[in-house]
């Protein structure tokens, strides 16, 4: 008998209605019923000829398609008697199975096994006909019942990956979560471990505010940047802020500054403070902490640049009170000053005090200007901050003053 296409079988079907039995007889459905566990092992012997992959899998993992082959093949004798309750008992025992075949077989190749089983079926059906009408009645049923084994199929598979992509942003906020607050290290990288991050990824943390009231938009809008500029990134929207973990080679070059503006895009407006990067996740605790610093700081600087680097924000951050920062501010900026001479010290104090104008400074010392500059030039190298700069003399200027007051406190 010539393989009806799924063009003549539904126009077949728009022509006359279905009845309960899909006008087969009791006598063809008992032959079903009968032959249900030959149709489902000539099904599998076809998949290990005709697939294979199929072949190179285990024999227990063979065995449970055979074990759903069969579960199908008796569930089409059933929706033939009564489609309707039949279908949903079927599609039912088939919503746990690919559960277990998600495991070691992909979704395109578990609809190739549907495929081919139905092929199968198709070819081996007509011989349980009494007479063509039947034949073309079994034809029409296995294809529509495929059909819908497909789409049950189908939904399942993306209930699973919904189900695992739900408990991956949960993993994924509590490992943030964990790096804000500090958490054990060893749990913490096991988490992030199980989410694809590389243990030895350099981090850094960036926080602002989100682009959106909904999470999950965030979510996706930051992780489709983060795919074009090809950085792995964890992320968690905590209330009125998102927290962002940002990893690759960073070592603080140009390049390195433009993929971290590039991320900021991803939040909404207001300003973003990325903390400074660190060797591995185990050290992000420190980035976190600096950055959500900065955060509460930024505002005392309504010209900082987007993101601005925490280590950028430490006068503004030492004026809030921040201990760290004021450690910082010693050990980069007065403590290597004060190291270098009272001469040099006394230099950079003088022309903080004159405003920047170098040759008042040199009559105030009774120099040659080319000696201030001279000064100055040093104290650049060992602080990293240019006096003539008007936010680094801010820099100089509070982090002279924090080292004084921790002196007279015993703190140094």
């Amino acid at each position: 008998m010539p393989r009806h296409t799924i063009d003549d079988i539904m126009t077949q079907t728009n022509a006359r209605p279905a009845t309960k039995h899909h006008g087969l007889s009791a006598k063809t459905l008992r032959r079903l019923e009968r032959a249900s566990g030959r149709l489902a092992s000539a099904s599998v012997v076809a998949m290990e000829q005709r697939l294979p992959w199929f072949s190179r899998l285990p024999a227990d993992q063979r065995a449970s398609v055979l074990m759903i082959t069969q579960t199908g093949a008796a569930g089409f004798v059933d929706w033939l008697r009564d489609s309707q309750e039949a279908l949903k008992l079927t599609t039912e025992a088939f919503r746990s199975a690919p559960q277990e075949l998600s495991r070691w077989i992909g979704l395109r190749q578990a609809v190739g096994l549907v495929r081919l089983a139905i092929e199968v079926f198709e070819e081996q059906l007509p011989e349980f006909a009494a007479n063509e009408t039947e034949q073309a009645a079994l034809i029409e049923g296995i294809l529509r019942y495929g059909r819908e084994i497909a789409f049950a199929t189908a939904n399942s598979y993306a209930a699973a990956a919904e189900a695992r992509g739900a408990w991956d942003a949960r993993l994924e906020a509590l490992v943030v979560d964990g790096i804000v607050r500090g958490d054990a290290e060893e749990s913490l990288l096991s988490r992030a471990a199980a989410l694809g991050w590389d243990p030895g990824e350099k981090a850094t943390v960036l926080v602002g505010p989100p682009s959106s009231d909904d999470p999950p938009t965030v979510v996706f809008e930051v992780r489709r940047l983060a795919a074009r500029l090809g950085r792995p990134i964890l992320l968690s929207v905590q209330g009125s802020r998102l927290v962002m973990v940002a990893g690759g080679p960073t070592d603080g070059s140009s390049r390195d500054d433009e993929v971290l503006g590039k991320l900021a895009i991803a939040f909404g407006e207001g300003a973003v403070v990325a903390g400074p990067t660190v060797a591995s996740l185990a050290g992000a605790h420190r980035s976190a902490t600096e950055a959500l610093s900065g955060l509460r700081a930024v505002v005392g600087w309504p010209g900082a640049p987007r993101p601005v680097r925490s280590a950028d924000l430490l006068p503004e951050r030492a004026l809030t009170g921040d201990p760290e920062a004021e450690r910082l501010l010693i050990e980069e900026v007065a403590a290597p000053l004060e190291a270098a001479g009272p001469t040099l010290l006394h230099t950079v104090d003088a022309y903080l005090e004159s405003g920047g104008v170098l040759e008042t400074c040199a009559k105030t010392l009774f120099v040659h200007p080319n000696t201030v500059r001279y000064r100055l030039r040093r104290a650049a190298e060992l602080t990293g901050r240019n006096a003539a700069n008007p936010r680094d003399a801010l820099v100089l200027r509070v982090a002279l003053t924090v080292g004084r007051l921790a002196r007279a406190r015993g703190l140094w």
